[in-house]
């Protein structure tokens, strides 16, 4: 869908919007017309220059905003400069997460605040905060919950939790808010793996061949469902779509 007037354009907030999904998900919905509010944690540097990749495209489409949304009171700092910067907030992309394993008798406090924060309280206190712009607005939420939400992942019990508390808060904010503003979910399964990645070859292999398509998929596959659900999708709400080619059919 593309906005026509740029000073009427849609804004939207989506954390941890620095790399991967989540700056995918930023290049898509700048693509519509959207100005968008970019939060980082940790990549500072490579937030700013995504935004000023969008800048160039669009002047003042976009700009960046750090903090730890798993600390007390950042998720409303965040907000707050969100809506100081453009006056509204339309859209909420709750994206950013951490993902370590966890096996239990390992499962110490510090991870805890971690993948609890990341993956769930800082989706809460940022829903809360901008509840009234986005009732407002008519607006919409879209959490990147997880398909192990449902099918927790061995030896990520904590973070399965987390992604299961997301699941539901999913499900209560589109109650919450409704009936003037939407709240849906996005499910990835395997997609592009991170440098980072836990899993040995053999893992990735058994995971690939456990979706019904025998591939993994991509960013930009995440992106265009948030897309959709963002702006193309008026009678769905208290949704959440596994992107994950097939494998939560196939388990």
């Amino acid at each position: 869908m593309m906005i026509p007037d740029p000073n009427d354009a849609p804004v939207i907030l989506v954390t941890g919007a620095a790399r991967r999904v989540g700056a995918e998900i930023a290049r898509q919905l700048h693509a519509t017309g959207a100005r968008l509010a970019l939060h980082y944690r940790n990549s500072a540097g490579e937030a700013e220059a995504l935004a000023a990749a969008l800048n160039a495209l669009r002047a003042d489409s976009a700009f960046t905003v750090g903090g730890d949304l798993g600390r007390a009171g950042v998720a409303e700092e965040v907000a707050a400069a969100a809506l100081r910067r453009f006056g509204r907030i339309d859209g909420l992309v709750n994206n950013a997460s951490s993902f370590f394993p966890t096996p239990v008798g390992r499962i110490d406090h510090a991870a805890w605040d971690d993948l609890m924060g990341s993956n769930l309280m800082g989706p809460l206190f940022l829903s809360q905060a901008l509840a009234p712009t986005l009732r407002q607005r008519h607006g919409a939420i879209v959490n990147i919950v997880d398909i192990h939400a449902e099918r927790p992942l061995q030896r990520y019990p904590l973070y399965s939790a987390a992604k299961a508390g997301l699941a539901g808060l999913t499900r209560a904010l589109a109650i919450e808010l409704a009936p003037e503003a939407r709240v849906n979910g996005v499910s990835p399964g395997p997609i592009d793996w991170p440098e980072d990645e836990q899993f040995s070859a053999e893992e990735r292999q058994q995971i690939i061949d456990h979706t019904l398509l025998k591939r993994i998929g991509s960013a930009a596959d995440i992106a265009r469902t948030v897309r959709f659900l963002m702006f193309d999708a008026p009678y769905i709400t208290g949704q959440i779509i596994a992107v994950d080619g097939g494998r939560s059919a196939h388990l």
